[in-house]
């Protein structure tokens, strides 16, 4: 059921900044997406616990607090376009990323300029550092969108299944149970499709892949559900402010 105000602009001005932000922020961590990871590995009672996460992950939560704010203040069907408008952007970006490399391409080898010799001197294309970043954008955008397209229906369809089930009631229950189901999918067909599409993470070749692989995506995991959680305090406080903000006609 969509929701409707009385007072239109402020409903348009509040729906296009939330939007704003999530389309923003989906765009950012396809941009940053494998590029550099950051280790918090530790140990704890003397077993190491790798703890490796990309910093495409970062601007991740944001995109889950957006769309599950939109859910409550805007309802389903206007989450779900915002939703659709994210997967367009993806294949806008995309597609332009895949264009600034094929138009007067040089020589490639698995998407990267071939390295020679001049002179005894290896030789370095000018533009080898723009296609090994095209490389992992495209890859990160690809596993994006088809992590993004599960992930983000599943936790709007969550979200309002317990909404119904709860009438309304227990906020705090459909944003974190909505968001931990569909991070975890999300997770799983990020790390995944990274891996055997572009070859994107640091996996240790001397190890198990299948340990390498379940380490990035719990690393991924733990990250999101930790700020699932830290997030239900400021999306309990924007969904009561922005509720009355959109309900005040003065």
């Amino acid at each position: 059921m969509e929701i409707s105000y009385k007072n239109k602009s402020r409903a348009d001005l509040v729906f296009l900044i939330l939007s704003g932000f999530f389309l923003g922020s989906l765009t950012l961590l396809n941009v940053l997406g494998t590029s550099r990871f950051l280790d918090y590995s530790f140990t704890l009672l003397n077993v190491e616990i790798p703890f490796i996460i990309a910093i495409g992950v970062l601007p991740y939560p944001v995109t889950f607090l957006c769309t599950d704010l939109i859910s409550e203040l805007f309802g389903k069907k206007q989450a779900n376009r915002v939703v659709w408008m994210g997967l367009i952007l993806n294949v806008w970006v995309f597609f332009f990323v895949w264009l600034s490399g094929y138009l007067d391409s040089p020589d490639l080898n698995n998407g990267i300029p071939t390295i020679g010799l001049i002179n005894g001197e290896v030789s370095i294309p000018n533009d080898y550092a723009f296609y090994q970043i095209r490389k992992l954008t495209m890859g990160a955008t690809a596993a994006s969108m088809i992590a993004y397209i599960s992930a983000q229906f599943i936790d709007v369809h969550i979200f309002h299944f317990l909404k119904e089930k709860t009438k309304g009631k227990k906020l705090w229950l459909r944003n974190n149970v909505s968001t931990v189901f569909s991070q975890l999918i999300d997770s799983i067909a990020v790390i995944l499709i990274t891996h055997y599409l572009v070859n994107g993470l640091p996996v240790d070749v001397n190890g198990e892949l299948t340990h390498s692989l379940i380490y990035f995506i719990l690393s991924g995991y733990l990250f999101k559900l930790l700020f699932a959680l830290v997030d239900t305090i400021p999306f309990y406080w924007l969904t009561h402010a922005l509720t009355n903000y959109l309900n005040n006609e003065n």
